[in-house]
């Protein structure tokens, strides 16, 4: 840990990332920050203690640099920060569908790069964060970066060309849950129950289920059959679910999410 990192563009994510770190004994003075408005700055630095730098400045200083800017602006970003990364700089991308290739072919020969794909939860320590290696990263070079965004919750290591496929499971993953617990709350109320009580019920059975699928080490079919009986009420909840092609829908929906991050790749913008 005595390593400096450098988050480039310190915004929901970049700062949770910043706080696990600190929560997981990273020293604040060995962690430097970048913001494109000088008060975030000053901000980050108040609440944390770490130290805003300027894009060239962390390029010089840091040993990590981890780049968590928009997609949109990571070329800008790299225009600004190739002249001063050196090659044995470890690079870590955080931006949605941006390939490795983009960072080498901007950066010096040989500079080692991993790409992570995390995911809003990182707020509530709870993130999933998706590693892949670069040509030039090594196990080393992979190690650090799970220790980094580990502070934030669980990490996986897959091959890139899986990148696309973890980006529609969990890093849009958050947001299916959010829109399912909307869903559900508009049938409680449509059943009777004030919105309140709707939530509560639901939000508090969704952590139960999602602990039991983590630590009880059964499928989800035999989770669910748990829970439904022979004529009883789920089993016509699932039937319905079924009539509605509900099943099909998510798997559509995930195709999209992952073609979508493939053409973000590619550079198509709409």
């Amino acid at each position: 840990m005595s390593q400096k990192v450098a988050v480039l563009g310190t915004g929901k994510i970049g700062e949770a990332l910043l706080s696990g770190m600190i929560r997981g004994g990273w020293p604040p003075a060995d962690l430097l920050v970048t913001a494109r408005r000088p008060e975030r700055a000053e901000e980050l630095r108040v609440r944390y203690g770490v130290t805003p730098v300027t894009n060239p400045e962390a390029a010089k200083i840091a040993d990590t640099l981890i780049l968590t800017v928009k997609p949109q602006d990571m070329g800008t970003l790299l225009d600004e920060l190739a002249p001063h990364v050196p090659a044995d700089r470890l690079v870590i991308s955080g931006a949605a569908g941006i390939p490795i290739s983009f960072f080498e072919e901007r950066l010096a020969p040989g500079t080692p790069v991993v790409r992570v794909m995390t995911n809003t939860p990182a707020l509530v320590d709870q993130a999933m964060s998706v590693i892949s290696a670069g040509t030039h990263a090594t196990a080393e070079h992979l190690a650090h970066a799970e220790e980094i965004f580990g502070a934030v919750g669980k990490t996986l290591r897959v091959p890139e060309a899986q990148q696309d496929a973890c980006t529609a499971l969990s890093g849009s993953g958050p947001a299916y849950f959010f829109y399912l617990v909307e869903a559900m709350t508009d049938a409680g109320i449509l059943l009777g129950l004030p919105r309140d009580k709707a939530h509560d019920l639901i939000v508090q059975s969704a952590i139960g289920a999602a602990v039991m699928l983590r630590d009880s080490g059964e499928h989800p079919v035999k989770l669910r059959e748990n829970v439904t009986s022979p004529a009883g009420t789920t089993i016509n909840a699932i039937r319905e679910l079924e009539n509605h092609g509900v099943r099909a829908a998510f798997i559509a929906a995930l195709e999209a999410a992952r073609d979508r991050s493939r053409e973000l790749a590619s550079g198509k913008k709409d």
